[in-house]
């Protein structure tokens, strides 16, 4: 990816996220950053809100800067897309020296999220 090879590993997941959100806009990609979304509790909308690091179109895009993408950090994102009820969404992690991204596919009638290749079919983990 351009901003990798631009900005090297390590920085802030907020210095990337600019970077990418510059790269999107080049690209002509419609996009949001710090999209926020509401949080309802028993059908009751929460104070507290969430903001997503980037949406394009209808996928979510989580930003990390650590040494390794771990369970967490895909809840996070597996939470996101349960919430938001997208289908799509990609957790990026700059904090390595080689990029490493993960895609995820949301299946809202059984409430669970998978990971996918390219052509969205599942991969065996």
């Amino acid at each position: 990816m351009e901003v990798h090879r631009q900005l090297g590993w390590g920085l802030l997941e907020s210095v990337y996220q600019e970077a990418l959100s510059m790269e999107l806009h080049e690209r002509g990609v419609s996009h949001e950053c710090e999209k926020e979304i509401e949080i309802f509790y028993k059908n009751k909308l929460m104070e507290k809100k969430f903001r997503l690091d980037i949406v394009a179109d209808d996928i979510i895009i989580e930003l990390k800067s650590v040494e390794g993408i771990r369970s967490e950090h895909r809840l996070q994102l597996f939470n996101y897309l349960r919430l938001t009820h997208k289908k799509v969404g990609l957790l990026i992690n700059f904090g390595e020296m080689n990029l490493h991204g993960e895609r995820y596919m949301y299946d809202s009638d059984e409430n669970i999220c998978y990971r996918v290749d390219k052509d969205m079919n599942p991969v065996d983990e």
